[in-house]
């Protein structure tokens, strides 16, 4: 297989000349169109918050006339014009600009994570949030996140691979919701609604880059649907190229070997500029269906997406003189690339519809699928000598999912205020997981630099299948007093089982105070992955790199250093929320949550040394530096309140929208497992959990965070300004002298918009319009200074400010 890296000087990217003349031609295809004329707000601009607050909601209630301000539980509904108001096109990234407990950071080198980045919700780990797409549990990314990033040791949902413009509201409840939707509901859930039958057709294209001209951002979307209610189709199209980023710092090292016991005199003149450290390189060719029509008295449904992305990130520089050179290939050394091809493919489709007897049915089958290939280029495998290629498949991951699902509701008349709605149903899943091995060249001996081949002994193919029963019950008990209860249990074919429930109540005392709560248990499955990854990856402790083995837990060398099978996850979560209405245009929330988990999953610390070294050896993996494994080791707790407000007025003859949110959220272990005996007997006085994975987990993602978001419509122009302040984190060492604390932050994003005649509206815009960086880590965690920002949990990354343009039709 040949392997290349990406090609730096594609035209469409690096030419804003090509851009510009390609958005100049969209332009006059408006003129075709009848719309509004200009100074006319859009149905878009005259939405104001007392339409959100009346729309109807269908993620954390089964009903089908809850509304956002009467819901149990605490959710965030997001339209499409406030998504795609963000300055990136990427999911995550607009989540984090908009709900203040999300965090998304961005990481770099750390090997698959920086093609798949994850995120959090409320401080807990990515995988802890559920995701939905139309209601129906979306498959996970094949990535397994392992290398120092926020996250460390999850397999999320990659929200990157949705279009944006597919999209017509994002619903994020925040609450356990696991005794509704099954495991991963611990932190709360994303469902994403797609556009449907009436929604609006649209193009869309958008370029940017940073202001150090490094990032280029290319975007062309494009969406349209077909038909009605009866019979309709609606297909969403994106291409996204995005530009890596360099922000590393100048190699201050000894590069070659000494000459007669002096400098090299190609020290003077090499480039010292050697590192890549920033965003990788990725482009994105998104698609995505979205299908409906009457049969008879049924409706059928189906949607589904293929998405591809290829990806090209740096690792850690080889110099001349390391032992991981040679000198016949590579004189001056080499920085070794991982390249990658993913595609994300789902299909799901269903029928539902209401029995004559009043009983609403909706049966579904989802499948889904996420493959991931690793390549290697510019590197080299010591163990082959001279004659090495420089080119290496390294192997692939594959995740996929299959799901049926029936569920059933009906409204009773009980004699109370309202009708109860009584719901019911049966799922039926099964997860599979795959690894394959790469070419030999790859795995052999200490295999491709930057990241070996998956070894034969490393492929796999498992599966999992699950099954559950849910029952829930939901009413409106008095005109003021509402509540739901529900319970779910879950047999899995690998682990067991569980039991999940959850109480909800709010009372309403007036037209302006409303208090509401929930009581719920939840759990999460062992990810296949968490059970049965093993490879070899280089990983940096202290700036210092160590070749690091991840094993399954049921791996005899694994069970030799302590793993044992692994359980779920189980939760305990309760929340106590304040409504305020003051008005119909204004608009708080204040929620206070504690998220207990017992048995939390967690890799272990990197297991190393040279007593870890002999003992690897002895069991056959020479030159491997050390081991880890996932575990049930700790017990953890989680605190926090979000509050949220909305106002609007009536100002100068157009709107003003003013949101402020805030998320304070504190993590605790409550327990850490005692340290497997047999790591004493074998002699290598070490500790399973460390000061490192306590730190990531309890302090290294912010403990508050602020957003504020300015929006004014005035006839044909708009005006946004937004705000997102980030507490302090702190990253732990294993040398407590190393620890950092980075400071408090603020990041300021503004665009302005002007509508044209017949739906063109332009844009221009800025994120991070003051250049804000976060602190620069200390010099001994800092490489000799080559990488001085913090690798995996820096909150709003390292890249500095980013300009855009962007041309919208809406025809």
């Amino acid at each position: 297989m040949n392997v290349s890296p990406r090609t730096p000087a594609s035209p469409l990217r690096r030419s804003p000349l090509l851009v510009a003349i390609a958005l100049a031609l969209a332009a006059p295809l408006a003129s075709a169109q009848e719309a509004p004329p200009a100074g006319e707000p859009t149905e878009e601009a005259a939405a104001d918050d007392t339409a959100v607050l009346d729309a109807i909601i269908v993620t954390g209630t089964r009903r089908t006339d809850r509304t956002v301000a009467e819901s149990l539980s605490p959710i965030d509904v997001l339209d499409a014009t406030e998504v795609q108001r963000q300055g990136s096109p990427e999911i995550n990234q607009a989540l984090a600009r908009l709900v203040p407990s999300y965090n998304f950071p961005r990481a770099t080198i750390t090997d698959g994570t920086d093609h798949v980045r994850p995120a959090q919700l409320r401080g807990l780990a990515p995988d802890q949030t559920l995701v939905l797409v139309n209601g129906k549990r979306r498959h996970r990314s094949a990535v397994l996140n392992l290398n120092g990033s926020v996250g460390r040791g999850s397999s999320p949902v990659d929200l990157n691979a949705i279009p944006a413009n597919a999209i017509a509201r994002i619903e994020v409840l925040r609450d356990g919701a696991a005794a509704q939707y099954g495991s991963d509901a611990i932190a709360g859930v994303i469902n994403i609604v797609l556009k449907g039958a009436g929604a609006e057709g649209s193009l869309d294209a958008r370029y940017g880059e940073h202001k150090e001209g490094d990032g280029e951002l290319v975007d062309l979307g494009a969406f349209n649907a077909v038909g009605d209610e009866r019979l309709f189709i609606a297909l969403a199209a994106e291409y996204r190229d995005r530009g890596p980023t360099n922000r590393a710092g100048l190699d201050p090292r000894q590069q070659y070997p000494l000459v007669g016991g002096q400098p090299d005199p190609r020290e003077a003149s090499f480039d010292r500029l050697n590192h890549r450290f920033g965003d990788a390189d990725v482009q994105d060719r998104l698609f995505f269906f979205n299908a409906g029509g009457q049969l008879g008295g049924a409706e059928l449904y189906a949607f589904g997406n293929l998405s591809l992305r290829d990806g090209e990130a740096g690792g850690f520089y080889r110099r001349a003189l390391d032992a991981r050179n040679i000198l016949a290939i590579y004189p001056d050394g080499y920085l070794p690339l991982i390249v990658s091809e993913s595609a994300d493919k789902s299909f799901n489709a269903g029928v539902r519809g209401e029995s004559a007897g009043g009983w609403r049915w909706d049966a579904s089958l989802g499948w889904g699928r996420n493959e991931f290939d690793y390549n290697v280029a510019n590197s080299l495998n010591v163990d082959l000598g001279p004659t090495s290629p420089t080119e290496f498949f390294a192997g692939r991951l594959e995740a996929g999912q299959l799901v049926a699902n029936l569920d059933l509701s009906k409204d009773f008349d009980w004699g109370l205020a309202y009708p109860v709605t009584f719901s019911t149903g049966i799922e039926a899943k099964e997860e599979t997981y795959a690894i394959t091995a790469g070419e030999p060249a790859s795995y052999f001996g200490s295999g491709s630099q930057v990241f070996p081949g998956f070894r034969p002994a490393n492929a796999l193919d498992v599966s999992r299948d699950s099954r559950a029963v849910y029952g829930e019950v939901e009413a409106d008990l008095t005109d003021n007093f509402s509540a739901s209860a529900a319970v779910r249990y879950e047999d899995y074919s690998d682990f067991g089982d569980a039991t999940s429930g959850k109480l909800s109540g709010r009372y309403v005392f007036n037209d302006v105070v409303s208090l509401r709560g929930t009581v719920s248990t939840g759990f999460r499955a062992p990810t296949l992955a968490q059970q049965y990854y093993s490879t070899t990856a280089t990983v940096f402790v202290a700036g210092v790199p160590f070749d690091i083995r991840t094993f399954p837990v049921n791996d005899p060398v694994a069970i030799a250093l302590g793993a044992e099978p692994l359980k779920a996850e189980e939760s305990t979560s309760l929340s106590l929320g304040l409504g305020l209405q003051f008005t119909p245009d204004w608009n708080v929330t204040l929620d206070a949550y504690q998220i207990d988990i017992d048995d939390r999953i967690i890799l272990s610390e990197e297991l190393r040394g040279p007593a870890v070294r002999a003992f690897l050896a002895a069991n056959g993996f020479p030159q491997t530096d050390g081991g880890r494994y996932f575990t049930n080791a700790i017990d953890t707790r989680t605190r926090g309140v979000d509050l949220v407000s909305s106002h609007r007025w009536d100002l100068g003859g157009g709107e003003l929208n003013l949101t402020v949110g805030a998320n304070y959220n504190d993590t605790d272990i409550t327990r850490i497992a005692p340290n497997p005996a047999v790591l004493d007997q074998v002699a290598l006085g070490l500790t399973r959990i460390g000061r490192a994975e306590i730190g990531r987990v309890t302090v290294g993602s912010p403990k508050d965070k602020l957003v504020v978001g300015v929006d004014y419509d005035r006839e044909a122009w708009s005006f946004r300004l937004g705000a997102t302040a980030y507490g302090e984190y702190t990253t732990y060492n294993t040398n407590p002298a190393l620890d950092q604390t980075f400071g408090r932050e603020v990041v300021l994003d503004a665009a302005v918009s002007y509508r044209f005649a017949r739906g063109l509206t332009a844009t221009v815009g800025a994120d991070n319009l003051t250049d804000a960086y976060p602190d620069k880590v200390i010099a001994p965690n800092s490489n000799s200074g080559i990488f001085p920002y913090a690798v995996g949990n820096t909150p709003f990354g390292f890249n500095g400010a980013f300009y855009y343009a962007r041309l919208n039709w809406v025809f």
